[in-house]
C-alpha cells in the first residue's frame, strides 16, 4: 500500500508534529482538537505501523519523505 493510503492526512500530520518533538498538549493545541484525539491519533499510528517508539517513528517519517531531517 502507499503511504497515503497506510496514514490520514491528520495521522501524517501528527506524526511530523511528534517527530518535530511537540508533546501531545501542544500537538493538541497546534491542531486545534483535544489531547484524547491526540492521543487516538498516536495509538492509530503506532497499530497502524507496528512502530511504539518515536525514534522508530523519525526513521520511518524520514525515510518516506514525511519530514525533512532539518525539522527534526
Amino acid at each position: 500500500a502507499s503511504e497515503s493510503s497506510v496514514l490520514t492526512p491528520r495521522e501524517r500530520e501528527v506524526l511530523r508534529l511528534v517527530v518535530a518533538g511537540y508533546i501531545n498538549k501542544e500537538i493538541a493545541d497546534r491542531l486545534a482538537v483535544s489531547l484524547t484525539t491526540v492521543i487516538s491519533h498516536r495509538k492509530n499510528l503506532t497499530e497502524k505501523l507496528g512502530i511504539k517508539s518515536v525514534s522508530a517513528l523519525t526513521v520511518y517519517a524520514v525515510t518516506r519523505g514525511l519530514i525533512s531531517v532539518d525539522e527534526i
